[in-house]
């Protein structure tokens, strides 16, 4: 029997905490788990320069999607470049992954529902119906909301809904 694989998978390349961050991640959304741990042997070590035996990546899910994490040393970081939208359906969930993905991260890189977590990489926490208010047909309302979007970190809904009404 073959099993199914997801056509695009990202690969999140770490210096060394691939293992720490996998277990972060599955914490924090249901419906997640490690897949597989692969190991450097001998001959990845020698071309990675990383130590025989360590963690090479971990095969992870979070909420179905599949997800692989490298420990491939401190060539290249995380930019805000490429970010992964966590959507959410009320103010519960958007406090929940607000709270769990921006603890120990930069407070700096916090705005309009976007957080960078201890490890570098970006998310956007975004309840659904932002895209409702944002394409809203009156322009006027529209604008409000982004104008209150601005303003905030983490996205508040009610506030969002009041900025809407006027």
């Amino acid at each position: 029997m073959t099993t199914k694989i997801q056509r695009i998978t990202p690969f999140l390349w770490f210096n060394s905490q691939a293992e720490a961050a996998v277990n972060f991640y599955t914490s924090i959304f249901r419906n997640s788990k490690i897949l597989t741990t692969i190991r450097y042997g001998e001959e990845g070590a020698a071309a990675s320069g990383r130590p025989k035996g360590t963690i090479m990546t971990v095969a992870f899910q979070l909420d179905g999607q599949n997800f692989v994490a490298l420990n491939g040393g401190p060539v290249f970081k995380f930019t805000e470049a490429i970010s992964f939208v966590v959507n959410c359906e009320s103010q519960d969930e958007v406090d929940h992954f607000w709270e769990k993905l921006s603890e120990g991260g930069d407070e700096k890189a916090q705005q309009c529902g976007w957080l960078k977590d201890k490890y570098g990489l970006s998310w956007q926490v975004v309840p659904a119906v932002l895209s409702d208010l944002l394409s809203d047909p009156d322009p006027e309302k529209s604008r409000r909301v982004m104008k209150a979007l601005l303003q905030m970190k983490k996205i508040d809904i009610e506030t969002l809904r009041r900025a809407a009404e006027g």
